[in-house]
């Protein structure tokens, strides 16, 4: 079983994730593999560097995320391509990674993805888990976390699907808007449940 797990910018989806790890479930995150498919000797930092030019690369060959970002999130048609380069790239390796987990002790594994919906990931899991919390508490946590803008988290929040629809699509949700004890008990209690479907 694959439970994917999503939230909106500064929900907490590593904390839960890790929560979940402390029971012994293995997760893939999403953002790790798309760092991986873009990194120094694969072909799509390639294809990037020929596309954007060598403003998106550090000095020591890398990409540089931050002005590839300003780029695709002032030009939608440039986020596409990026998109279309990545994504099959990205879900190759999350399959990968998820048939690694399944074939050893965890019972599950939980797939950790900002873009779950969005990217069409969803259709690699068996259920979904929204970790939610106020798009206010999103804003504020983001800023003390990355300090980054303002204007940058709510371009990136905007981005995403709205919470009122995550939430609606979610098949189990966990209110991370309180103190870390109360997330806890809530992982504790998804994780006996997902065992027991498992056992069913």
């Amino acid at each position: 079983m694959i439970i994917g797990l999503t939230g909106g910018i500064g929900s907490g989806k590593s904390t839960v994730a890790r929560t979940f790890g402390e029971r012994g479930i293995g997760w893939v995150d999403a953002d790790d593999v798309a760092r991986e498919v873009v990194a120094p000797g694969e072909p799509a930092l390639d294809a990037i560097r020929q596309h954007f030019g060598p403003r998106v690369i550090n000095q020591d060959g890398a990409l540089d995320r931050a002005a590839l970002r300003e780029i695709i999130f002032e030009a939608p048609e440039q986020r596409r391509w990026l998109e279309q380069l990545t994504h099959p790239l990205i879900r190759e390796r999350i399959i990968a990674q998820l048939d690694n987990i399944q074939s050893g002790p965890s019972p599950y594994a939980l797939l950790v993805s900002p873009l779950l919906f969005e990217s069409g990931q969803a259709a690699l899991v068996n259920r979904t888990l929204v970790i939610d919390i106020p798009t206010d508490m999103q804003l504020y946590r983001t800023l003390e976390r990355d300090g980054v803008s303002e204007a940058n988290v709510r371009a990136i929040r905007d981005a995403q699907m709205s919470r009122e629809e995550r939430c609606a699509r979610a098949d189990d949700i966990i209110d991370n808007s309180r103190d870390m004890a109360h997330m806890q008990r809530q992982v504790a209690r998804l994780d006996q449940y997902y065992r027991e479907q498992l056992s069913s």
